[in-house]
C-alpha cells in the first residue's frame, strides 16, 4: 500500500459512516479503559510516592481529554451529519490530486532533513557567539568571562534568522506543493498528466520565486517576534503588575497570534497565486484575497470544516500514540515517571501528524484557490471550458446546493419569527 492510500484511509476511516461509528467505539473503549486505570491507581494502597501520585494524575489528565474529545465527535457528527459526506468526498478529490503527483508525500522528509541540518548550525553559531569574549584576571585571583562589546546585538539578530530562515525553508515547501497542484489543476488533458510536475514546481521556484518567498516569510518573524516579547515582558512583570496590566498583556498577546496565524494562511494563498499568474508576493497577495472574498460563498463553510477535519485527525494521531504508550507503562510499573515522557511522545507524534497532514491541507487550500480562478476566467462554455474534472464540479454544486437550502431555511424561520412578532392579538 503507497503512503497517499495510507493516509486516505485515514481520511476515510476518520470520516466514513460505519467507520466513523468504529472510531467513536474505539474511543469510548479509550475512555472507559483510561478512567479504570484512575480508579484502579486510586484503590491502590501501594501508591505512597510523589512520582506515583503525579502518575496518577497523568492518567486522570488523559481521561479526561479523551473524554471531551469523543463528546466534541457526538457532538460534531449531530450538528454536521450533512457535511461528512461531503467532506469524504472533499478528501476523495484530494486524494486525486496527489496521486497525479504522489511523491508530494514525500515533501515533509526533506524538509525535516533541511531544517534539522539548519537547527544543528544555528546552535554551534549560537554556542560561537556565547563563547566570543575574554577571559581576565580580576583581584583575588578570580577570572572573569567578558564577552565582546555588541555580542548581545548579534544574539537578537541570531533569533531573527532562527525564525526567518525556518519559515523561509517552509515556505519553499509551500511553494513547491502549490505549484505542483497548480500545474495538475490547470491541465486540459486529465488523462495524461505532466510529468515531473514537482521538478517543475521547484525550477521555477528556484529560477523565478525566491523573492516572493523570502518576502512572505519575512512577515512571520515581524509579527512573532513583538508577541515573544510581549510574553517575556508578561513573565518578567507578573507579580509586579495587577490584573488589568496582566489582561493587556493577555490581549496583546492573542492579537498578534491571530495575525500570525492570518498572515501563515495569506502567504500560503499568495504562493498559490503566484504559482498561477508568476505575479510577485505583494500583487499575488491581494490578489488571492480579492478571488477569495468575491468566491467565499462557494467554498468557505466546506474549507474551514475540511481543515478543521484535519487537525483532528492530528489531535487522534496524538491521543492514540499516547494511549498507547499509557498502556505499555501500565504493563511495566517499574518506571515510575510517566508525564515527561508522555508528553515527549505527544509532541513528536503530533510534529509527525502535522508534517504529513499539512500536505493534504495545502493541497486543499491550493484546490480551492484554483477553482476560484477558473471560475473567474472561464464559464464552463465550449469556448471557455473549465479546467476542472466533472467530480470537482459536481461536489462544488452539491455544497452549493447544501448551503443555499441551510440559507433559504434561516431566512424563512426569520421570516415567521417577524411575522409572529407582529401578529395582532385576538380578543
Amino acid at each position: 500500500m503507497s503512503g497517499r492510500d495510507t493516509i486516505l484511509g485515514l481520511c476515510i476511516l476518520t470520516l466514513g459512516n460505519s467507520q466513523l461509528t468504529l472510531l467513536l467505539f474505539s474511543f469510548l473503549v479509550v475512555c472507559g479503559v483510561l478512567w479504570w486505570l484512575y480508579y484502579d491507581y486510586t484503590n491502590d494502597l501501594s501508591i505512597e510516592l510523589d512520582t506515583e501520585r503525579e502518575n496518577m494524575k497523568c492518567v486522570l489528565g488523559f481521561a479526561i481529554v479523551s473524554t471531551g474529545i469523543t463528546a466534541v465527535l457526538l457532538v460534531l457528527i449531530f450538528v454536521l451529519r450533512k457535511r461528512i459526506k461531503l467532506t469524504v468526498e472533499l478528501f476523495q478529490i484530494t486524494n486525486k490530486a496527489i496521486s497525479s503527483a504522489p511523491f508530494l508525500l514525500f515533501q515533509p522528509l526533506w524538509t525535516f532533513a533541511i531544517l534539522i541540518f539548519f537547527w544543528v548550525l544555528w546552535v554551534a553559531v549560537l554556542l560561537s557567539l556565547g563563547t566570543a569574549g575574554a577571559a581576565q584576571v580580576m583581584e583575588g585571583g578570580q577570572v572573569e568571562y567578558k564577552p565582546l562589546s555588541g555580542i548581545r546585538y548579534m544574539w537578537s539578530y541570531h533569533l531573527i534568522g532562527l525564525i526567518w530562515t525556518s519559515e523561509f525553508i517552509l515556505a519553499c515547501q509551500q511553494m513547491t506543493i502549490a505549484g505542483a497542484v497548480v500545474t495538475c489543476y490547470f491541465n486540459r488533458s486529465k488523462n495524461d498528466p505532466p510529468d515531473s510536475p514537482i521538478l517543475s514546481s521547484l525550477s521555477i521556484l528556484f529560477f523565478y520565486h525566491q523573492g516572493t518567498v523570502v518576502k512572505g516569510s519575512f512577515l512571520i518573524p515581524v509579527v512573532r517576534l513583538p508577541r515573544i516579547i510581549v510574553m517575556y515582558m508578561q513573565n518578567a512583570l507578573k507579580e509586579q503588575h495587577g490584573a488589568l496590566s496582566r489582561y493587556l498583556f493577555r490581549c496583546c498577546y492573542c492579537c498578534f497570534w491571530c495575525l500570525d496565524k492570518y498572515l501563515l494562511h495569506l502567504n500560503q494563498n499568495a504562493y498559490t497565486t503566484t504559482a498561477i499568474n508568476g505575479t510577485d508576493f505583494c500583487t499575488s497577495a491581494k490578489d488571492a484575497f480579492k478571488i477569495l472574498s468575491k468566491n467565499s460563498s462557494h467554498f468557505t463553510s466546506i474549507n474551514c470544516f475540511g481543515d478543521f477535519i484535519i487537525f483532528l485527525g492530528k489531535v487522534l494521531v496524538v491521543c492514540f500514540t499516547v494511549f498507547g504508550g499509557l498502556m505499555a507503562f501500565n504493563y511495566n510499573r517499574a518506571f515510575q515517571v510517566w508525564a515527561v515522557p508522555l508528553l515527549l511522545v505527544a509532541f513528536f507524534a503530533y510534529l509527525v501528524a502535522h508534517s504529513f497532514l499539512s500536505v493534504f491541507e495545502t493541497v486543499l487550500d491550493a484546490l480551492f484557490l484554483c477553482f476560484a480562478v477558473d471560475l473567474e476566467t472561464n464559464d464552463g462554455s465550449s469556448e471557455k471550458p473549465y479546467f476542472m474534472d466533472q467530480e470537482f464540479l459536481s461536489f462544488v454544486k452539491r455544497s452549493n446546493k447544501l448551503n443555499n437550502a441551510r440559507a433559504r431555511q434561516d431566512e424563512h424561520s426569520l421570516r415567521n419569527d417577524e411575522g409572529t412578532e407582529l401578529q395582532a392579538i385576538a380578543r
